[in-house]
């Protein structure tokens, strides 16, 4: 049977990724909103790195490395990170992550959630080595892994509320990129 093969729209590309730096930015300004006036014992998930492991995963031509890496850098200078320590692991993950989208698309979903699992546990224990190395304070490790686990079990929910609002789905095989080659 003949593979059908099929380009996306320029159009559509620039649209999906202005779409995902809105949804970047809509993540940081929520975070920033004071909800509560007494502090937390505990933490809630990391939705901007949720979001940048399900958009790279499903669709890595929506999320080139520049958007990613200025958005989080974006939250690195809003949240008072350390400027551009988080934006580095990031784009080092989702670069890792658009390394095995191809193989992830013929896999199932548990495969997918187990890879962006790694990736985000990459990132946070990455974050707090380099932190730790370079003597500046860290978080509470409760804090890092209530965070952690927050953001792994949410990640099926951001996948299914990329599908529902911006009909993110994976490549399928046959898909060209912009320059013509296979995604």
């Amino acid at each position: 049977m003949a593979e059908t093969v099929t380009a996306t729209p320029p159009a559509k590309r620039w649209i999906m990724r202005a779409a995902f730096i809105a949804l970047g930015l809509a993540i940081i300004v929520f975070s920033l909103m004071p909800l509560e006036t007494t502090p937390r014992r505990w933490t809630g998930p990391d939705l901007l790195l949720v979001l940048c492991c399900a958009w790279t995963l499903r669709r890595p031509d929506y999320a080139p490395a520049l958007s990613i890496g200025l958005l989080v850098f974006l939250a690195d200078l809003m949240f008072q990170r350390p400027p551009g320590l988080m934006a580095a692991l990031v784009v080092l993950a989702c670069e890792w992550l658009k390394g095995q989208g191809r193989a992830m698309r013929d896999l199932p979903f548990p495969a997918e959630w187990l890879a962006a699992a790694a990736a985000m546990t990459a990132v946070i224990i990455g974050y707090r080595v380099i932190l730790a190395i370079t003597f500046a304070p860290l978080p509470p490790i409760m804090l890092s892994l209530i965070q952690l686990v927050a953001s792994v079990l949410v990640y099926p929910l951001a996948v299914l509320f990329l599908m529902a609002f911006f009909g993110l789905r994976r490549n399928r095989p046959g898909t060209l990129g912009a320059l013509g080659g296979r995604l």
